[in-house]
């Protein structure tokens, strides 16, 4: 799996591309928690080119959740595939993850002023 981190007036943007699954999930962490460190806005996680997300890939989406909570920053997921989005739905974390339909949905989200 690769990921590109993009920043978006002061938001950043993972663009997680390909499976992930057990073995990416680690380094997918990794990366997003770094990104939490650097203090952006908010993260939102573009999941356009994410093809496959295993059990192990949905607990980094919930750590990464907490932990931007925990930072006061905003978390939001957009872009999901449909087969991506039936695992979110069926596991209930569509009811803890803000998930939009687009990115520019999840900028939106996750800027607006308090």
């Amino acid at each position: 799996m690769n990921v590109t981190i993009e920043s978006v007036d002061g938001v950043s943007v993972a663009l997680p591309a390909g499976r992930l699954d057990f073995g990416a999930a680690g380094p997918f962490q990794q990366q997003l928690e770094q990104a939490i460190a650097a203090k952006p806005k908010a993260l939102v996680v573009d999941c356009n080119g994410l093809e496959y997300v295993s059990s192990a890939g949905l607990r980094v989406f919930l750590v990464a959740a907490r932990a931007a909570k925990a930072a006061g920053i905003g978390f939001a997921v957009s872009d999901l595939k449909p087969t991506v989005k039936e695992v979110f739905d069926l596991t209930g974390f569509a009811n803890v993850i803000t998930i939009c339909v687009e990115r520019a949905s999840a900028l939106a989200s996750v800027t607006k002023p308090a």
